[in-house]
């Protein structure tokens, strides 16, 4: 017998117990939170056939005729294990590349039954309630959020080695530029400035950081000289910054944990695969499931077809 079969015999067998005790089978019923139609169900079932009647019965088998077909699971694994996505983004994803048609309970169902449900550095979040109003630019480079993301990892030899990842994220689009460097200083922060200025297809109107000391007097002179406003934030409010935030929790979960750093692979080189991954194919939930680069190209039509 199953620890689960026991547990289930216990708990009503405590139930019947009960109200044998005081003698009053509303009573307990109420005391344990139960109808009366469901403590006589378990009371005739105990005195027709003893203890094994009380366990729990198996739910109805699956029908493997309603079952999501092998070549369509076999896709969704695949997304699963190769990009980390989601369970809605896989359902973009086919519906998009591959014009199938899921919804995305059926992908989870699929990832379920293949224990793919939870990645495996996720931990459990509690809920917390908000209590502000999220906010959107509806220009692209109207303001530009820039932060660093602090990388640990093992080199061959078993030694510590840290990297930093700057990540700029344009507010309008989610379009997104990433860079590695070994260090986070001014001038890091200055050569990043220079790479995604030269890279985003639009004008930059403001830069957004944090007070870090690789966002002081240097880099906020360098960002003002090339004609684009440097704003901080509040201090202790890193939602100010939320998009950045939000976008580096997913290199973690959809690009770091698939990655084995030693000492041969070229960090910059491996997050520029990511980096157009993410601009071009990956479906965004915040973008209702178009790429960044599909809403700036929606946003720049709308903007060509407004009347003078």
């Amino acid at each position: 017998m199953t620890p689960k079969e026991l547990s289930d015999i216990r708990r009503k067998l405590k139930v019947l117990n009960y109200a044998t005790e005081i003698g009053n089978a509303a009573a307990a019923c109420r005391h344990f939170g139960i109808s009366g139609e469901t403590f006589y169900k378990w009371k005739r079932a105990y005195a027709r056939d003893g203890e094994r009647a009380l366990i729990n019965s198996k739910p109805c088998p699956q029908n493997p005729k309603l079952r999501t077909p092998a070549h369509i699971e076999e896709k969704i694994l695949y997304l699963r294990r190769t990009y980390h996505l989601g369970q809605q983004p896989i359902a973009w994803y086919l519906l998009r590349y591959h014009d199938i048609k899921i919804s995305p309970g059926a992908v989870y169902n699929v990832l379920k039954r293949n224990d793919l449900n939870r990645l495996p550095q996720n931990a459990k979040r509690s809920k917390r309630v908000q209590l502000w109003q999220r906010y959107e630019k509806k220009v692209p480079g109207h303001h530009i959020q820039v932060d660093v993301k602090f990388l640990n990892f093992t080199d061959k030899s078993g030694r510590r080695v840290r990297r930093y990842q700057y990540t700029a994220i344009d507010d309008a689009t989610r379009i997104r530029a990433l860079k590695v460097y070994e260090r986070h200083n001014q001038e890091n922060s200055i050569s990043f400035v220079n790479y995604f200025v030269g890279k985003f297809p639009f004008r930059i109107h403001t830069i957004r950081t944090d007070h870090g000391h690789e966002f002081q007097a240097r880099f906020h002179w360098h960002v003002e000289d090339l004609g684009i406003n440097h704003t901080y934030i509040r201090v202790r409010t890193p939602r100010l910054n939320g998009k950045v935030e939000r976008s580096h929790r997913t290199d973690k979960e959809e690009f770091y944990q698939l990655l084995s750093y030693t000492d041969d692979v070229d960090l910059n080189e491996k997050l520029a695969e990511w980096e157009s991954f993410y601009n071009y194919f990956r479906p965004h939930r915040s973008l209702e499931g178009k790429t960044p680069y599909e809403v700036l190209r929606n946003k720049l039509q709308l903007d060509i077809n407004q009347p003078r």
